[in-house]
């Protein structure tokens, strides 16, 4: 058996890593690079692999840097089947297609901006054909993919139809089961149930992405968001809210919900400028099988979760475009998460400057995107090459993170007791997998490893 990574090694995006059993080629993930423009087109058009030579492929989740090069890999050869959850099936039929709309858009507009022309990796097209290839299967569902590789997807509580996979594997009359991670998410968070607590595996592959940092407690959550919306109505101010359209926009809509009935806090509208986000919120009434209990009832008892008094849900870019001629306080919840692309980075051209508005930063920024250049306070950013003075307020709620924290990082890997040949480490920055690394060997997990980039692992 041998594993080797094509993303998401001492970063987090792009995930990609390629299991070979027998000459069976699975590649698990296949996400999209983000960061800085050029570095990552250039990623993204080339694999490092022949995807024609890949016989199968498992998606984690419909997050874009973990599905976002599926069309690629099938405009470049690729012509097996893709095997996730019914959710995130879904998801990726209208998240996949959503990317490539943005892609065309964005070269479009650099174009018109006489900027460096960027093509899009993929077309509408190829989305469609991509999903032409789903093939979806329920939680704790035995599938065999080969005659010596079975899988079975386990419920990762990271985002609507998230999956953690167990991959048991015959090779040469030996046993192994490997477990991939992929993005772990919380215990008792809203929405979604408890991530799967795997004890048995040979070799463990383990996301890190706060492996050096604690989350603050989510109970937290509404207070922390309640001072943000009072702070920012006091200095008659926006509030924009880069929030990722798949989990993220639906919590902090749900969060404003149970605010509104706190007699304290300004009831502002609320403007969801996402047509993605109002899609996928769409498709989370679909998919009552990830939901937890509590939120389970609350659908079944108190109607729609996701409809405040004075929410609008935005689609037209007019309507878009109309924001920009706000003058009273609001609240505009607008994707990307990490500020890259879409709406989003349209209000922040148009509100970072004014010192009366706030940034609220929900969810994790990577290296060299805008949303990292944001969280960093730089005071000049810039914007499709545009620089703009970051005036606006930055408030950082990690409350709402759909991932693990350093101590849940490590309490998952404790769950082996020390009893794994191998403890991969992967979609994690350096810092966080050094001290995530170093805090494991302490608690008895010595046979732990960072995954390089391109660097085989055989076991």
């Amino acid at each position: 058996m041998k594993i080797t990574s094509y993303g998401a090694t001492e970063e987090v995006t792009g995930s990609k890593h390629l299991l070979e059993v027998n000459g069976f080629r699975i590649l698990l993930d296949c996400g999209l690079f983000q960061g800085r423009r050029n570095e990552a087109d250039r990623k993204n058009r080339s694999f490092g692999f022949d995807p024609a030579s890949i016989h199968a492929v498992v998606l984690s989740h419909a997050h874009i840097d973990h599905s976002g090069l599926l069309p690629m890999l099938y405009k470049q050869g690729y012509r097996g089947n893709v095997y996730t959850t019914h959710a995130t099936r879904d998801l990726c039929s209208i998240m996949l297609l959503d990317s490539a709309h943005i892609q065309e858009r964005d070269a479009q507009w650099l174009s018109k901006k006489k900027m460096e022309f960027i093509p899009p990796l993929y077309s509408s097209d190829d989305v469609r054909e991509t999903m032409r290839h789903f093939v979806s299967l329920p939680y704790e569902t035995a599938m065999p993919l080969h005659e010596n590789v079975t899988l079975t997807l386990h419920d990762a509580g990271h985002v609507l139809g998230s999956a953690m996979m167990e991959l048991d594997i015959k090779e040469n009359g030996t046993k192994k089961k490997l477990v991939f991670s992929g993005d772990i998410g919380r215990c008792n968070m809203p929405i979604l149930r408890d991530p799967w607590a795997p004890s048995e595996a040979d070799v463990v592959m383990m996301e890190t992405t706060y492996g050096n940092r604690e989350h603050h407690p989510i109970e937290n959550v509404d207070n922390k968001l309640a001072q943000v919306i009072r702070e920012t109505y006091e200095r008659g101010g926006k509030i924009i809210v880069p929030s990722f359209a798949l989990e993220r926009a639906q919590e902090i809509i749900y969060a404003l919900k149970r605010l509104e009935s706190w007699e304290d806090v300004p009831k502002l509208p609320v403007f969801v400028d996402s047509p993605l986000t109002v899609d996928i919120t769409e498709i989370f009434r679909l998919h009552t099988e990830g939901f937890d209990d509590d939120f389970g009832r609350v659908m079944r008892n108190a109607g729609n979760p996701f409809d405040l008094e004075r929410i609008r849900y935005i689609r037209s870019v007019n309507e878009s475009m109309e924001l920009n001629r706000l003058k009273e306080p609001a609240i505009i919840v607008s994707a990307s998460g990490m500020c890259e692309y879409g709406r989003v980075v349209h209000h922040l051209c148009n509100s970072i400057a004014d010192p009366r508005n706030t940034v609220l930063i929900v969810g994790f920024q990577a290296q060299h995107t805008l949303g990292r250049r944001i969280v960093e306070r730089n005071r000049t950013v810039r914007i499709h090459g545009v620089p703009y003075e970051l005036n606006a307020r930055v408030v950082i709620m990690n409350e709402f993170s759909a991932h693990a924290g350093h101590n849940e990082l490590v309490d998952f890997a404790a769950r082996f007791n020390g009893n794994i040949d191998q403890l991969l480490l992967v979609h994690g920055e350096p810092n966080a997998q050094k001290q995530l690394e170093t805090d494991l060997r302490k608690n008895g997990v010595t046979r732990v490893m960072r995954q390089k980039y391109a660097a085989p692992f055989t076991c």
